[in-house]
């Protein structure tokens, strides 16, 4: 008999959802929607099991997530770690990265994204199951909607090299607009940019790194308290704007290093050819994806923290007193 713990260690990674011929996926995405922001926006966030009867949802970032026997929840959401349910859940479980394994009864959906599930015999599950691989649904387990499939290779060759071309194309294009318009419309950032790059490199690296790891892990932080999920929300929607700008910067910083001298314009015309070039080479664009993003926004916060500091006046220094004439 497999166990939670044996399956956590065939688990693969990176799912992308993917519904099969007959699998109506659209009813069981907007399921799983519906449940994580129900849970969300009504639910006490709960980081490790209380054992209280009859909570209305139940929320678990990372850890595991029980509902034992006898205990009735409404929806079910666990971000990271295994989920067992022996109880009753009134709305859908949804399992984004674990594995799942259910006794008790599950009224409508079970999502399991990124890990396996095992349905129980006496288990009823009154909606779809959706699992990454194939369940392990014993006999005597009711699942009475369908079975659909999260698909967690991403296929590149079936994707081709006219796909990722073309992907390469449109974000030089959206990183070359982004640029332009930056350097249109803020006045002096382009020379902000080259000379923070110059003077404050250990700063600017050491802003990104904090940023670019930070920023995620306050939107989810936020996430978890019922005043917060706006902003958390719009944060995490953002992540891949404000990436893509630090991105910008440090082109206008690798024109800057290359090219001593000349406009703001042609500067970053030079670095977005450089780093555009180098990010056709396979693994290579991806890194200095990588590296770009943490260095520009760093770069930036630098330029704004600077341009945010008031400059200390100078000490005018009295005139000399007047030389007494000579009589």
């Amino acid at each position: 008999m497999r166990t939670v713990g044996d399956m956590r260690r065939t688990r693969k990674v990176g799912p992308i959802v993917h519904g099969p011929p007959g699998v109506p996926m659209s009813r069981t995405v907007f399921a799983v929607t519906a449940a994580a922001l129900v849970a969300m926006v009504f639910a006490t966030p709960a980081f490790a099991q209380d054992g209280e009867r009859d909570v209305d949802h139940q929320i678990v970032l990372t850890g595991r997530l029980i509902v034992p026997s006898g205990d009735t929840v409404g929806a079910a959401v666990i971000f990271d770690g295994d989920a067992l349910v022996e109880g009753t859940v009134r709305e859908s479980l949804v399992v984004l990265n674990g594995d799942a394994e259910i006794s008790g009864t599950v009224d409508e959906d079970v999502v399991v994204f990124n890990g396996d599930a095992v349905v129980r015999s006496g288990a009823e599950i009154g909606g779809d199951l959706v699992t990454q691989g194939e369940p392990t649904v014993e006999e005597g387990a009711t699942i009475r909607g369908e079975r659909g499939q999260v698909v967690t290779r991403f296929d590149l060759e079936g994707f081709g090299l006219a796909g990722r071309f073309a992907w390469w194309i449109g974000y030089s294009i959206s990183v070359l607009v982004l640029g332009l318009l930056m350097l249109l419309f803020v006045r002096r950032l382009g020379d902000a940019v080259r000379r923070v790059s110059r003077e404050r490199t250990g700063a600017s690296i050491g802003w990104g790194i904090g940023l670019f790891f930070l920023l995620p892990i306050a939107a989810v932080l936020l996430l978890i308290t019922i005043v917060g999920i706006p902003l958390g929300l719009f944060t995490l929607l953002a992540l891949a704007l404000i990436y893509t700008v630090g991105y910008v910067v440090a082109t206008i910083a690798v024109g800057g290093l290359i090219l001593r001298s000349g406009s703001t314009f042609t500067t970053f015309f030079v670095g977005w050819a450089a780093i555009r070039l180098l990010a056709l080479i396979p693994v290579v664009g991806g890194l200095l994806w990588l590296a770009g993003s943490i260095w520009g926004l760093g770069l930036l916060a630098v330029v704004i923290r600077e341009g945010s500091t008031p400059e200390r006046a100078t000490p005018s220094t009295p005139p000399p007193p007047p030389v007494p004439a000579v009589t």
